[in-house]
């Protein structure tokens, strides 16, 4: 993805020293640190076991799996589609950075979207003045108040008010620059067959979805007197897709990370009601069962997800289906209880914050406690028949536990409760393995794990040639010591065999002319060939030692320019050999091309 040149170097990195890679991916991906470098599961490829690789001392990222990598600005570009110069104001915001105005670069976004966004933006702002401050806006207002929302997080959430009044909303967004037809078409108001405009959510109490920038990009809407349907999105558009998105994300993300666990909710007012009551961490659907999308999305940010949806049929049957998807991606799942057949909401609002924290959440059932209670209704327990089935299904839950401390915990249960061989019920299981597909999918899965990556690719880069690896390193080193890099200049200059690691030390020559301190990051920037930026991040994800010795830097120097020479041989040799065959002295060809069999030989066993 080719970079942005009209923004000034300075303030780039400037924007650069702000904003921490590992702080800022963290933001989208869960990493854990092993050794010196972070890992986490790939935002650009599906895995479940973490190959991406996040590194601070050199502020760049590089997955082992699918092989992309870049430095703060390119992550961003590639995950959120955005321009260069949209990165660099977004983590401008982020940092408190006022920046210049440097660049008349276009957005990434089409004309279409920021008008999108624009009109959202107004719009929310127009339905939440309405709501606070008008008297169309009061009924709405006394609705929130009795369903126990409080002003702070009205404003938190921005809750608005949709009036009866279609002209007055037309006008104020044409006084923005945002046309009628525009409205018409994206879906913001509808037209009728008498040419009459509404407001689709005219009489409704908004609740502004936002994307994960905090943007707001759609409505959710809920009915306060006998409209139907009782709850309303916007269409989807663009920027609006309910199966790639979850309420509240944007402010939840941080809690995520922090409680390191996340709660699912189905509704908008549960996750009102939640965040009031001080659990942070909270997300809902929009309106559809959860996706695979939304699934995979969760597990990037956090392992537990605990599920809390209504507690009635419809609820539990959800639950179920979440919960099955969710264990398919490798999350810890648990399921929370409510009693009475009540929603979140109203839960809390019946018997408080503390008894929500500690009765339900705290208290929420394993995954496999909630499949053996749930698969029962499936079952007539007394017949013989159906206990056999029950039991059957509750192992094939069982089989896929990874941990087998936790199989033997449920299995010495179920042994227990029906008076079965706890041996039995174990080979049972381990028969349920063998034939599954999850030994075919953990075989898959662990080629990125962190010890398979690093072996694979030692064994990778054994197989090359002595003078190729030595270059590899070498340009490691130099990638990160300025003086290696000039003693490697003065003594090889660009003598690399391998022409891309001819280019890599010729830019680097160039690079440290106009800098005095290594850094990775900056550097794989000013590249414009990506072939070569993936190059060298990954060879700047080669282990080096913190000291290299003068001796050292001497073999790997050695090894190359012993190549060279040798190299120059087999081409004079090959020159004198043509020569050779031109004279017709057939035999004098022949030496010397055993002569270059033997060098190549030698060249081979180094």
């Amino acid at each position: 993805m080719a970079m942005n040149k009209q923004i000034p170097e300075d303030v780039v990195d400037q924007v650069r020293k702000a904003n921490d890679i590992v702080e800022v991916i963290g933001e989208y991906v869960q990493l854990k640190k092993q050794g010196r470098n972070f890992f986490g599961l790939c935002p650009f490829h599906g895995e479940k076991t973490p190959s991406f690789s996040v590194t601070q001392d050199k502020q760049i990222f590089y997955c082992f799996g699918c092989k992309k990598g870049g430095n703060i600005f390119t992550f961003l570009m590639e995950l959120e589609g955005m321009s260069f110069s949209d990165a660099v104001k977004m983590l401008a915001d982020r940092s408190g950075i006022e920046l210049p105005q440097f660049t008349n670069e276009r957005s990434s976004m089409s004309k279409k979207q920021l008008d999108l966004l624009a009109a959202y933006d107004w719009l929310a702002k127009l339905y939440h003045h309405i709501l606070r401050y008008t008297k169309e806006g009061q009924e709405a207002y006394r609705y929130l108040k009795e369903r126990g929302i409080d002003d702070k997080s009205i404003e938190v959430f921005h809750l608005g008010y949709a009036p009866f009044m279609t002209d007055f909303t037309v006008q104020f967004l044409e006084e923005k620059g945002i046309q009628r037809p525009f409205l018409i078409q994206s879906g913001i108001l509808r037209q009728h067959a008498d040419q009459r405009i509404t407001d689709p959510f005219a009489g409704r109490v908004i609740f502004p979805i936002r994307n994960h920038l905090g943007k707001v990009i759609a409505f959710g809407a809920r009915a306060i007197n006998q409209q139907e349907p009782k709850y309303l999105n916007s269409s989807e558009s663009d920027l609006f897709k309910k199966n790639r998105l979850l309420f509240n994300f944007d402010l939840a993300k941080r809690e995520i990370r922090k409680e390191k666990s996340v709660i699912l909710f189905e509704g908008q007012m549960d996750v009102i009601a939640a965040y009031q009551a001080g659990i942070k961490n909270v997300v809902a659907t929009l309106g559809t069962a959860l996706t695979d999308f939304q699934a995979k999305l969760l597990k990037r940010y956090v392992d537990t997800v605990i599920i809390c949806y209504d507690g009635d049929h419809a609820g539990i049957e959800a639950s179920y289906k979440a919960a099955n998807l969710l264990q398919q991606h490798g999350c810890q799942v648990k399921i929370a209880q409510l009693t009475d057949g009540l929603d979140p909401d109203g839960y809390i609002q019946k018997y408080g914050p503390q008894s929500f924290r500690q009765k339900v959440i705290q208290t929420s059932d394993t995954y496999i406690s909630f499949m053996m209670q749930y698969l029962k209704k499936n079952y007539n327990l007394s017949l013989e028949n159906d206990l056999i089935q029950y039991i059957q299904a509750v192992l094939r839950e069982i089989s896929r536990l990874e941990s087998s401390v936790e199989r033997e915990y449920y299995l010495r249960h179920l042994s227990e409760e029906y008076n079965l061989s706890i041996t039995t019920l174990l080979e049972d299981v381990q028969q349920i393995r063998k034939n599954s597909n999850n030994r075919q999918d953990k075989r898959r899965e662990n080629r990125y794990t962190k010890n398979n990556t690093k072996s694979t690719y030692r064994v990778n880069h054994k197989l090359l040639p002595a003078y190729q690896n030595a270059e590899r390193q070498l340009i490691a080193y130099m990638l990160q010591d300025k003086a290696i890099t000039v003693r490697v200049q003065k003594e090889i200059k660009a003598s690399f065999q391998v022409e891309e690691h001819k280019i890599i030390a010729t830019h680097l020559y160039a690079f440290y002319e106009d800098e005095d301190t290594p850094n990775v990051s900056m550097f794989v920037e000013r590249l414009a060939d990506e072939n070569i930026r993936q190059l060298v991040l990954e060879i700047a994800m080669l282990p080096i030692q913190d000291d290299l010795s003068d001796q050292e830097i001497n073999d790997y120097i050695d090894i190359i320019q012993s190549q060279s020479q040798e190299m120059a041989l087999i081409k004079k040799y090959q020159q004198e050999q043509k020569l050779a065959e031109k004279q017709n002295d057939h035999l004098k060809a022949a030496q010397i091309a055993m002569q270059i069999i033997e060098i190549e030989k030698q060249l081979k066993s180094k």
